[in-house]
């Protein structure tokens, strides 16, 4: 049975770029991201290699693949998050050694239109043998960092080089064509993010019918080879509209659940939404840690059974923390239910942020919960997929503060700041918000509309607020009607301790 699509609200999500971040908080990091993490990750996408694999593949230099199979990823990842600190603040150096490494991207790319280094390089005659080696995992990661870069820039070189990337596999997977179930999920919501920036909509289709291959037994490699992970391992163990209970990798279940999502945004068909429904509650209340970390297990990076947390052993990627933020945003827009904009508070706090260092160049792979003292943060892995994506996730906070409503507007993080957001009537309205979180928890709002007329602001009262007499649900609702200045205020117990 699927829900009725009456249940669902479909908010709007406030771009990042009309989002002025000013608190004691946050807005440190985001220099520090700026002047040091992007850098720092940039630097070391040189010296190991991952920049000069795409020199190799375009025949621009000579020399062997460096690395990991999916290191391409690392330079997207990177390059994603050069686009949003290019929206927030231009800077042309930055930009102008993004332009080179696309250049060298755009030479790699083969005149069908497929891009994967190690292929190029190490085995030409293996492509597409497992669903395992990321392939369209690498190509998911192109995508975004080209809609970003399309966005922060005007350019089309690499929007160019990812359409033409997408073609590709619509050419040779899809209905009546090749199966192809991706080991790795991130491809899926890539191609809805090229359909938004492109209108085409065999993207999103296409989206949809990745989705639609696993759990039927198509999928091939090593994933499938190996009898303690199999199909669970990567979610491809029942078919997506029947997941009961997360499963495996934790970093590919919430990628796969963020398209799920995603799927229904775009298509309007509820069919995913029973589903999503029920995994949200098994991971978020029998299998998410008190920081927001999820996946306990190194032996799979992911799950193992229901309440098994922990502490001293505990894995908890740091990129299952930012997939985390994904997916409870974009579910926190299909319901509009401040439990989600909860978890995205938990994990922005917590479980995401304790991956990096104030200095913004030391890193940590997996969070437990406890040490003996023996665990630090370090400047780089040789799988870094945690740094570079820490480096897209903190420049692009801001679109998590707010929400654009039918009739008004949500305001889902405290987070001290201004912002700027049309209503759908068409309507401006500038938003100053001041507050001290997370070292305390009063909120001070004032709405400046730019015309006259009622619209209604939410304001979410986070869970763990108790007695605050005269609200229903998970949000307090404001009617709004006025030109000039309209102050509201909420005091809120505070997420973070000491």
């Amino acid at each position: 049975m699927t829900a009725p699509s009456s249940m669902l609200h479909n908010w709007h999500e406030v771009p990042f770029t009309k989002v002025k971040i000013t608190d004691a908080f946050w807005r440190p990091r985001l220099e520090v991201l700026k002047k040091v993490t992007l850098p720092s990750c940039l630097i070391k996408c040189e010296e190991t290699g991952r920049i000069a694999n795409f020199a190799k593949a375009g025949g621009l230099i000579e020399g062997e693949f460096e690395g990991i199979y999916f290191n391409d990823s690392d330079v997207y990842k990177v390059l994603e998050g050069v686009a949003y600190s290019l929206m927030l603040e231009r800077d042309t150096a930055l930009e102008d050694d993004a332009d080179r490494i696309i250049e060298l991207i755009a030479a790699a790319q083969e005149s069908d239109g497929y891009l994967c280094t190690y292929y190029t390089l190490v085995a030409p005659e293996s492509k597409w043998t497992d669903m395992e080696k990321h392939e369209m995992y690498n190509g998911g990661h192109l995508i975004e960092a080209a809609v970003a870069y399309y966005e922060a820039t005007g350019k089309r070189q690499l929007l160019d080089v990812a359409c033409r990337l997408a073609d590709h596999y619509d050419r040779i997977f899809g209905p009546g064509k090749r199966h192809w179930v991706e080991g790795h999920e991130e491809i899926e919501l890539a191609l809805i993010k090229l359909y938004r920036v492109t209108g085409e909509e065999h993207y999103w289709k296409f989206a949809c019918w990745l989705l639609e291959e696993r759990g039927h037994g198509h999928g091939v490699g090593a994933i499938w080879d190996k009898p303690e992970w199999g199909p669970p391992y990567c979610q491809d163990d029942v078919p997506v509209r029947e997941i009961e209970k997360v499963t495996g990798h934790a970093v590919r279940a919430m990628y796969l659940y963020s398209a799920m999502t995603d799927a229904v945004h775009v298509s309007g068909d509820p069919a995913y939404v029973a589903a999503l429904q029920r995994v949200w509650a098994h991971t978020a209340q029998r299998n998410m840690y008190v920081t927001g970390g999820i996946g306990p297990s190194h032996h799979n990076e992911g799950f193992t059974e229901d309440y098994d947390l922990p502490n001293e052993s505990a894995y908890c990627e740091t990129c299952a923390a930012i997939a985390m933020v994904f997916w409870n945003h974009r579910m926190n827009l299909l319901f509009g239910d401040g439990k989600f904009a909860d978890v995205v508070e938990r994990e922005m706090y917590n479980g995401a942020l304790a991956g990096i260092s104030l200095s913004g160049d030391r890193f940590f792979y997996v969070n437990p919960l406890a040490s003996q003292g023996d665990h630090h943060r370090v400047p780089w892995f040789d799988t870094s997929c945690c740094p570079t994506n820490l480096a897209r996730f903190l420049p692009s906070i801001g679109q998590y503060m707010y929400a654009r409503m039918p009739k008004g507007i949500a305001v889902n993080q405290y987070v001290q700041g201004e912002a700027d957001i049309m209503l759908e009537n068409g309507n401006g309205v500038h938003l100053k918000q001041r507050t001290s979180f997370p070292w305390s928890g009063g909120v001070e709002l004032e709405v400046f509309p730019a015309a006259d007329g009622v619209f209604t602001i939410q304001m979410r009262v986070a869970g763990m607020v108790q007695g605050i007499s005269g609200l229903r649900g998970r949000r307090m609702a404001i009617r709004c009607r006025s030109s000039g200045r309209t102050r509201l205020s909420l005091h809120r117990a505070s997420l973070v301790g000491g």
